[in-house]
């Protein structure tokens, strides 16, 4: 039967899921509602100093057995943003690029043009610590 060949298979899945926050002064910013929370969020950034922390795990799957947790870690990077105009924040919010990004802005796209310093791994403030996952 396909749950006895279920029990025997020697098939490993790895399931890996990450998110990200954005954390100004213990206030977590995640992806906004809307145009406006967009506006208010990059309006708060603005000047300011933030940490972006990106949760990872990875789970193992093989048959039937049940599912294993291989590891799971958070990185965080502390961002320096730059002091916006109004018009700026307006001209990026209208771009569509902040609505589904934590914090309303994607280090990686235009909202990078803000970023004046970074310390800590560009790549959990984008999302996923590549390096730090291929050593898990």
């Amino acid at each position: 039967t396909k749950e006895e060949a279920a029990k025997h298979t020697t098939t490993t899945t790895l399931i890996l899921g990450s998110d990200t926050i954005v954390d100004l002064d213990g206030t977590i910013l995640e992806k906004p509602k809307n145009t406006k929370e967009a506006i208010e969020m990059v309006r708060t950034l603005s000047g300011n100093v933030h940490r972006v922390h990106t949760g990872v795990a990875i789970y193992k799957v093989r048959g039937n057995r049940p599912t294993e947790l291989v590891t799971s870690f958070t990185e965080t990077a502390t961002v320096t943003f730059a002091s916006l105009s109004e018009k700026d924040i307006e001209a990026y919010v209208a771009t569509g690029e902040p609505m589904d990004k934590a914090g309303a802005y994607g280090i990686q796209g235009i909202g990078g043009q803000f970023v004046e310093t970074i310390t800590g791994d560009f790549f959990a403030v984008m999302g996923l610590p590549m390096h730090r996952v291929s050593k898990a």
